[in-house]
């Protein structure tokens, strides 16, 4: 899995090991031991012997996209971190002479843009903008995997809500403290889901039960 260290990931890993599954963490970094596997998603690198005898490859790596203002700069660590890691892990997955069942890669329901109050679903085009087209462009990236015979899998959530953090995590202290205002005119809206549901959501992508 890539991403394990966050806020999905964490309770995917902890709900697949409590269901009795083994996982095996990407770690940008020399492993430690069997349970983690040596990549680098900017360099496009990974270690596929490590993901021999795997049922499943999850990747839910990606830089945040709510944490900080997006310069030049920062869209371009969003939009590598996504891209060229997936590029990797999918090209590692088509590499190996026993392939995983499934990859099940990240994506979200920014592919959409806005749509008001129409109602998308699988079949929706594409919307325009920064969002839309790096979504295209992420989930075109697993093509390699899919190429080769294996099932791919999106994960297309929207904003994720979480008592360890996830979209609240910043808005929620200042209106605890009394600080916080009115966000927008009152009609917005916008997709959202548990922590518990995505974790739920991918683990069911993968084959777990």
């Amino acid at each position: 899995m890539a991403g394990a260290s966050g806020l999905i990931g964490n309770a995917l890993v902890r709900s697949l090991t409590a269901d009795g599954h083994e996982v095996r963490r990407l770690v940008r970094r020399a492993a430690r031991g069997p349970q983690e596997v040596c990549w680098d998603p900017e360099q496009e690198y990974v270690d596929a012997a490590g993901l021999a005898g795997c049922d499943a490859v999850v990747n839910l790596a990606g830089a945040g996209v709510g944490d900080r203002r997006w310069s030049e700069a920062y869209k371009k660590r969003i939009h590598d971190s996504r891209v060229l890691g997936t590029r990797a892990l999918a090209r590692a997955v088509a590499a190996l002479d026993e392939r995983p069942r499934v990859l099940v890669n990240g994506s979200a329901m920014g592919i959409y843009g806005e749509t008001g109050e129409r109602i998308a679903d699988e079949d929706t085009a594409p919307g325009r903008g920064f969002l839309p087209e790096l979504c295209v462009e992420w989930e075109a990236a697993a093509a390699p995997a899919e190429e080769a015979g294996g099932r791919t899998a999106f994960a297309r959530p929207g904003l994720v809500v979480a008592r360890q953090g996830g979209a609240w995590g910043r808005p929620v202290p200042p209106v605890k403290a009394g600080r916080g205002g009115r966000w927008g005119a009152g009609p917005g809206g916008g997709p959202g889901r548990r922590g518990a549901r995505c974790r739920w959501g991918a683990g069911r992508a993968g084959g777990a039960r």
